[in-house]
């Protein structure tokens, strides 16, 4: 995921974006674990999808507070 397509999200969409990002990291991890997974490149590109929303979302919520006042 692009980080200009998380840009268009809102606060909420995004949490909700990263606890579905981590929930499909686990279910990776998992199938890594019992030897299903076969693209392996999936477990990086999914981390690097999570700290691209956090880094968004912590950027929509730092111009949310400084908005605020």
């Amino acid at each position: 995921m692009k980080a200009s397509e998380l840009r268009a999200k809102d606060v909420a969409a995004l949490e909700k974006e990263v606890t579905d990002l981590l929930k499909a990291h686990f279910n990776l991890r998992m199938q890594k674990a019992t030897q299903q997974l076969s693209n392996t490149a999936l477990l990086g590109r999914t981390r690097r999808d999570i700290a691209r929303a956090k880094t968004v979302l912590a950027e929509k919520r730092a111009a949310n507070k400084e908005a605020a006042k």
